[in-house]
């Protein structure tokens, strides 16, 4: 499904409801309420842009060192291999394999400011190997790498944990676990489904190795963090996910220092492609958060919810996790709204109560789909996306499912 279908459809759904609540229901301030939704979301997708200038600036300059002094490159003889199967298409040792690494292990601790620049340069990257005759067309590569990415692989998901702090949780962390099994759900359930859509030979002994190894390292590591009390995570993901970025940002300034690099002047060419990047997103990222506000506020998203919680009723199910969907829906829309709902949630039925915890399960679990798509496949221009948001939100919905069989299996 193209993007502009997708596009449209939010802004044709939304006034078709605003006509339905006006008509029918005299609600005489819903054109207001989705129009100046509209002109916020203008106002925040230009102002997250202006955000992203000084980060990317920052971190696609010190890849740029990166990339001379041969640690990209490095990377990619590393993760070669396993890397050379999910993506067939890329050639070995390609920078795209390091970049990609480095986008995959930030998100892995949860340094979203770091990640995004990583992504970005990787997704430009992959754009060099797309044909002159296609470029505005997604490669296989570039669908499986952004699937993946909107996944939303994290090990150490502290800022879940705070939401829940802030919100007076008796155990905030009791949600870890349960949220580290969801999120890895979805995180299989993409490279899966996209991989299957690729037919990517999954009895390879090398992606069998590389799974189970990485599979084994978040079973240790989860064993582990279980040992510690919140107040001890909270000091492990806030020393050891900087420490490991900050020795990142030394180790390429070393190595450029090592190999004889203008480590300023490489500096600067990487941070001036880093403000061409963020100047270049900002239509695609107004167009994407002006499109979501207005299905937001509309009130279809309520709508479906409603709906839900009536037909899983029918079938004599229990319906008290269909209050936690309005963020599962959200998430891939927005990550501030989801927040918000979640929070909002948090304080209409208590931090403890078990929407709350099942919604921290979905916040965390999962990456925002559609602002992804826009903000990756808008920053290299491309339009046709092929099959990306269809198994994208396919995986969500695996990571939806998962979390609610979760939910009940901790804390039901």
């Amino acid at each position: 499904m193209a993007l502009n279908y997708i596009w449209a459809g939010f802004f044709i759904i939304s006034l078709l409801v605003a006509l339905v609540k006006n008509i029918f229901f005299h609600d005489t301030l819903i054109f207001e309420t989705l129009v100046q939704g509209m002109f916020d979301s203008a106002k925040v997708g230009f102002e997250i842009s202006l955000a992203l200038t000084g980060i990317m600036t920052l971190f696609l300059g010190i890849l740029k060192i990166g990339e001379k002094a041969g640690a990209i490159r490095f990377l990619a003889r590393i993760i070669g291999p396993f890397f050379n199967k999910l993506f067939p298409g890329v050639p070995h040792d390609h920078p795209a394999h390091g970049q990609m690494i480095m986008n995959f292990s930030a998100n892995l601790l949860g340094l979203d400011n770091a990640a995004t620049p990583f992504g970005l340069k990787a997704m430009e990257s992959l754009q060099e190997l797309n044909p002159a005759a296609t470029k505005d067309t997604a490669t296989d590569a570039q669908i499986m790498f952004l699937v993946l990415h909107t996944s939303g692989l994290t090990l150490i998901p502290i800022s879940i944990m705070t939401y829940r702090a802030a919100m007076g949780a008796a155990d905030p962390s009791d949600v870890f676990i349960p949220l580290i099994i969801a999120t890895y759900a979805t995180t299989m359930a993409s490279l899966l489904l996209v991989g299957f859509r690729q037919k990517i030979n999954f009895m390879d002994f090398t992606i069998i190795k590389w799974l189970g190894g990485i599979t084994l390292f978040i079973i240790a590591v989860l064993f582990y963090l279980k040992t510690l009390t919140k107040e001890e995570i909270e000091v492990f993901s806030k020393v050891y996910s900087n420490l490991i970025l900050l020795i990142i940002i030394v180790g390429f300034i070393a190595g450029g220092l090592w190999k004889k690099v203008n480590i300023f002047d490489s500096f600067i060419e990487g941070a001036k492609e880093g403000f061409q990047v963020a100047v270049r997103i900002i239509p695609y990222l107004v167009a994407m958060l002006v499109g979501i506000s207005a299905l937001r506020n509309c009130g279809a998203l309520d709508a479906i919810t409603d709906s839900l919680a009536y037909v899983i009723g029918l079938f004599g199910a229990d319906t008290e996790f269909v209050k936690a969907l309005p963020v599962a829906l959200m998430k891939p829309l927005s990550g501030s709204g989801a927040r918000g709902l979640l929070i909002e949630l948090m304080e209409n039925e208590g931090a403890d109560s078990f929407p709350a915890r099942v919604a921290s399960i979905f916040q965390g679990s999962a990456d925002t789909t559609f602002y992804i798509v826009a903000l990756y496949f808008g920053s290299v221009g491309v339009s046709k996306i092929r099959y990306a948001i269809q198994y994208g939100l396919l995986a969500d919905l695996i990571g939806v499912i998962a979390g609610i069989f979760i939910g009940y299996f901790f804390f039901a």
